[in-house]
């Protein structure tokens, strides 16, 4: 058998690798964040805006007379406060019956409603309650938006928003 040298050789010196660089080379990386970045930018739908369809009557013609069994007014008030009274309130030899409410769930303006149009129901046999919503100069627009929400909640599909009087005004004071 032969022999083995386990003795270090002479002369020969141990071979060292050659190592490359480990940069790497970032720029086509920026390059496509900046891409997908302006993609989904242009490609994303920003928040819709909501709102809400009035349906505005026509301008030509004469307007419609509303009888007062058929109407009932709400003036929306300063500090979330309610005002209401059947009928248009138009009458100054039969003044209107002024009452209070809120906004409430129970006992509120909710269930007024539902009275007014199962009264009207009953009387002409179809669903014609006219409701005029007023609103005080001293009232904020969430409250109109609220009771445009019990419009459509209670299914009244005739209401105006009509401008308020000095009297009415001063329901609240």
């Amino acid at each position: 058998m032969a022999e083995m040298n386990t003795a270090p050789q002479q002369g020969k010196r141990g071979t060292r690798s050659n190592k490359k660089s480990t940069r790497v080379d970032m720029t086509p990386m920026v390059d496509l964040g900046f891409l997908l970045i302006t993609f989904f930018m242009l490609t994303t739908t920003m928040a819709k805006p909501k709102t809400m369809d009035l349906i505005m009557p026509k301008d030509d013609g004469d307007p419609m007379s509303l009888p007062a069994k058929k109407a009932l007014t709400v003036i929306l008030g300063p500090d979330n406060r309610i005002a209401w009274y059947e009928g248009i309130g138009d009458d100054p030899a039969m003044p209107p019956q002024v009452h209070y409410s809120s906004y409430a769930n129970r006992n509120g303006i909710r269930d007024v409603i539902m009275a007014k149009k199962a009264a009207v129901y009953e009387a002409f046999q179809k669903n014609e309650l006219m409701v005029l919503i007023k609103a005080h100069q001293a009232s904020n627009y969430k409250n109109v938006v609220d009771m445009m929400d019990e419009m459509l909640i209670n299914k009244v599909d005739r209401y105006a928003v009509v401008d308020i009087n000095d009297k009415e005004a001063g329901y609240f004071k």
